[in-house]
Parts: structure tokens; sequence; C-alpha cells
């Protein structure tokens, strides 16, 4: 009973750890959109043609989609704070290489490696945080946090991005994130502590990890090829085959494998299902719309890289209200699907006033509201998503189920640029077709075309994030924290009784 006891008493540390946790993590998610602002400057000046420009954020977000289950695993192996530091080295190391790229390889190269680091940080810093926080109280302010820097840092990418693009150059958008990786990698290794007896030491599922990256890698390439060759060609056609046989066989191989990488146990509960999908969708309306709205703000607006920055402002404070003072207050009197759901809608809402996007929109009378809006249904949504993710996980599958969340995230990225840009392009091919021949001024009729694209794409977004909201406010059905059943619990195991959050919390930490 005092091992019990002792196990369960909070980490002095846990606030400290809190901060490095969060800043790894804010790195992480604000380097997938910083380039956004410097990608006119740096493509530029390494001669990258404007088919090949997305590859720059699609290649980081498609190795770490692709990867992030390996790098579950490998924390659930190595440890969580051994993952997590290592993870944090590498990330610099690669950003330092994107810095100094001189060609479109080496940007390239350098943007995948970030991913592939990232891939085994990320996940390591969730189930961190799963694990040091037990008490339901001090979890909701902690994932409070958290989500709003998970749904915010991309928005403070775009700011950090504006200024080092305008008042240095583009390649300080890689270099800044070397302060960030050292700091937070020596104050994980003297801060942090890892519950001991936490690690999944069974052997690594090689097959799975293969087919899950192949596949994964295969569908975003195949939005990808779509843009180019068209949704009808072969390769585009080849490459969705591919990934859905891909995928299905790993799948198949998980349900049979002894220590699979993904024990289908996480992704079966309806709840961890439930924000998986709703997430990975959500974030494929948002990142499309962060490359529109950048492009629509420099390019038709005539916005510098600082006041593009600035433009984003507003969704960067809905995201925060949103997430610290809605979803973190409300998380333990509401169920989470009466705050993912509402959330998502008020985002749908925010995203249908910017289908009303022409050349000469008010920012204070059209973007302004719509990021309002936008962050704060985010925001709402992304909290109380975060902590249901790893909810009453088991200790040894921590790591992986916290992949998954970054998974759908990252995944979700990948497929939104490549998709909504896919859809974004042909509107505009097909605007200019059909205006050309009354058209007497070729260059307003290229703005017109490009924003008639952009608001086109917007539209599928609304949808999307409609969809979002439907499958959060049907599929997760789990109470709020003080009335949930026990992760496992429910006929036939003879535990179906509720309990308090508190202890429900604090199972897994016993187990470890």
């Amino acid at each position: 009973m005092p091992k019990t006891a002792a196990a369960v008493l909070p980490d002095p540390n846990r606030w400290k750890a809190l901060v490095f946790i969060a800043l790894a993590q804010l790195m992480v998610v604000l380097d997938a959109t910083i380039v956004n602002i410097a990608l006119p400057s740096a493509q530029q000046d390494l001669g990258i043609s404007d088919a090949n420009r997305q590859w720059v954020i699609t290649a980081y977000a498609l190795a770490f989609g692709g990867l992030l289950l390996f790098g579950g695993r490998i924390a659930d192996l190595w440890g969580r704070k051994r993952t997590f530091v290592v993870g944090l080295l590498g990330f610099a190391a690669a950003s330092a290489l994107g810095g100094a790229a001189t060609n479109e390889a080496m940007m390239l190269g350098s943007r995948a490696l970030q991913g592939a680091f990232g891939a085994l940080l990320a996940p390591a810093a969730l189930s961190l945080l799963a694990v040091t926080f037990t008490d339901v109280k001090e979890r909701a302010k902690a994932f409070g946090i958290f989500g709003a820097i998970a749904g915010g840092g991309g928005a403070v990418g775009l700011i950090l991005g504006g200024f080092l693009t305008e008042y240095l150059n583009w390649r300080w958008t890689f270099f800044v994130n070397i302060p960030f990786a050292i700091v937070a990698a020596a104050g994980a290794y003297f801060v942090i502590r890892e519950p001991a007896g936490g690690r999944n030491r069974s052997p690594l599922d090689i097959p799975g990890v293969v087919l899950s990256t192949l596949g994964l890698v295969a569908l975003v390439y195949g939005f990808t090829r779509a843009e180019s060759d068209g949704w009808a060609a072969g390769a585009t056609v080849g490459l969705f085959v591919a990934s859905a046989v891909l995928l299905a066989a790993f799948v198949f191989v998980e349900s049979k494998v002894k220590s699979p990488l993904l024990p289908l146990r996480v992704l079966m509960e309806r709840n961890r299902g439930g924000v998986y999908l709703s997430l990975g969708l959500a974030v494929i309306a948002m990142f499309g719309l962060f490359l529109f709205l950048t492009y629509y703000l420099q390019i038709v607006k005539g916005y510098s890289p600082v006041m593009t920055g600035f433009a984003f402002l507003p969704m960067i404070a809905g995201m925060i209200t949103g997430s610290t003072q809605i979803g973190a207050r409300l998380m333990t009197r509401v169920a989470p699907r009466y705050l993912m759901g509402p959330g998502f809608l008020v985002a749908a809402l925010g995203m249908l006033l910017l289908t009303q996007l022409e050349i000469g929109s008010s920012y204070a009378g059209l973007i302004l509201p719509a990021q309002l809006l936008l962050g704060l249904g985010m925001g709402t949504a992304f909290m109380p998503a975060m902590s249901l993710a790893t909810h009453g996980i088991e200790p040894r599958d921590a790591g992986v189920a916290s992949a998954m969340v970054n998974t759908s995230q990252q995944v979700g990225g990948a497929i939104g640029t490549a998709l909504l840009n896919t859809i974004a392009a042909s509107a505009t091919t097909a605007y200019i077709a059909s205006h050309a021949a009354g058209a007497t001024n070729e260059q307003l009729l290229q703005a017109q075309a490009m924003v008639h694209g952009y608001a086109s794409a917007i539209w599928w977004a609304v949808g999307i994030l409609a969809v979002s909201a439907t499958i959060a406010l049907t599929l997760i059905n789990t109470g709020r924290p003080g009335t949930t059943t026990i992760a496992g619990s429910g006929p036939g195991t003879g535990a179906g009784t509720e309990t308090d959050a508190a202890d429900e919390i604090k199972i897994p930490v016993i187990a470890l």
C-alpha cells in the first residue's frame, strides 16, 4: 500500500516539466507553418518551381505523419524522456541543415529530416504530459495550455516567420529552432522525471513499421500528384490503390502479430477513434486555410511578411481563449463531445465567412471576424480532444496512443495542403478558361482567378469541418470526467460502474 500511495503522489516538478514539454511542442507545431511566410523568398533564392514549392511544407508533414507510429513505439521502448531529448537534438541538427540549404534537394531533405525527428519527440511529449498530470483539475489546466499551443502554434509560426523573413532572411525561420531545442532538451534532462516501469520492451514490429509508413506516404503523395496529373491519371489512382492495399495489410498484420506497432485496442475504443478521425479532418481544413490566406494577404493584398504575420493574431487570440478559458474551464463539467462538436461548428462558421473572399475584401469586415470564430472554435475543440485521446490508456500503449493524435494532425495537415491546393488550382484554371475571352486586364484576371480558387477550396473546408463536428457528436460518447466509466469496463467485465475522474486518471499511474 505505501508503494501505491507513493505512486500517485504528484511530481513536485510537474509544472516546470510542462514548460519544457510545451516549449518543444511549440517548436514542432510552429515549424509546420513558420516556413509558409518565408516560402516565397526561399522559393526565389533556391530556384524552386511553383509545382514543387508545396513540397517544402509537405515533405515535413509527410515524414512526420508517416513515421509517428514508429516514433511512438520507440518512445515506449526506449523511454519517453530519452526519446524526447534525442528528438529535440535531432530536430535542431535538421533545422541547421535547412537554414544552410543551397538548393532545392538540400531544402527538401532537411524538411524530411525535421519531420522524422519530430516524429520521435511529439508522441514522447504528449505521453510525458499524460502521465505527469494525474489530478483531474490540474490535468484540465495542463492540457488547456498544451491544446492552446497545439492549436495556436501554427499561427504563432506565421508571425515569427514574418519578422524573421523581413528583418533577417528566410534562413532564420530554420535557425530559430536551435535555441528552442537546446533549452527544451536541457530542461527535460534535468527536470522531467519519468515514472519507472512504463516501458514496453516487446520486439519491434518491423512489418508494421514498413506497411504503415509506406501506406501513409502513398496516401499523401497521391493527393499531391492529383494537382499536377489530375484525379483520373494512372499515377494518382495507382497511389491511392497502393495506399489502400498497404494500410489494409497493416491492419491485418497488426491483428495477427504478438507485439503490434499499433495495438488495435488503441484504435477500436470508440472515443479515441472518434478523436483521431475528427481531429484529422479538422486539421485538413485548417492547414489548407493557412496556405491560402498567407498567399492572399501577401500576393493579392500586398501585405509585407510582418503584416501578414500580425494579420493572423486574431486567430491566435481566439485559440488561446477557446482552449484555456472555455475548454479547460468546462472540461470537468461538460462531456467532451459537447465541446468538440460545437467547437468545430463555430470554426466552420468562421470558414464560411471566408468563402465570400474577393480581391477587395476588407480585413476588418471579413477576415478578422472569420479568424476569431475559427480560433475560438478550434481552441475549444482541441483541448478536450488532446486530453481524451490519451485518457485511460494502458501505460505500455502511452507512446503509440500519443503518436496517433499527432498522426491524425500531421497526415491531416499534409492531405489538407495537397487536397485543397489541388481544388484551388483546378478552380483557378477553370475560371481563367471561362473568362479569358472577355478579359481586358490579364493581371486582374489572374488575381480574380486566384481568389476564386481560394474561395472554392474553402467551401470544401467548411464541409470537412461540418463532418468533424458530426463525428465528434455521434461517435464520442464518454461523459464528463466525473462520470466516466473506467476504460475496459462494461458488460462482461464485472466492472461497469462509474468512478470519480481523479481515481480514473490515477489508475494508469499506479500501474506504472
